[in-house]
């Protein structure tokens, strides 16, 4: 004889195989590079820089 399964488990196991999958794809489409997150830092701390530059003193 075998020993039970757990019908729940096996459905979430099934589910969870299912979302990394789709995660994973997502990454791959969506994700950036390192370089990308970089210059969009180095653009971002640039305007910061520029906006503090160009406010008055009171």
């Amino acid at each position: 004889m075998s020993t039970p399964v757990n019908l729940n488990k096996v459905r979430k196991e099934r589910n969870r195989a299912s979302r990394r999958a789709r995660a994973d794809e997502n990454a791959v489409n969506f994700g950036q590079t390192k370089a990308q997150k970089d210059l969009l830092k180095a653009k971002a701390e640039k305007i910061a820089r520029n906006l503090d530059a160009h406010k008055r003193e009171t």
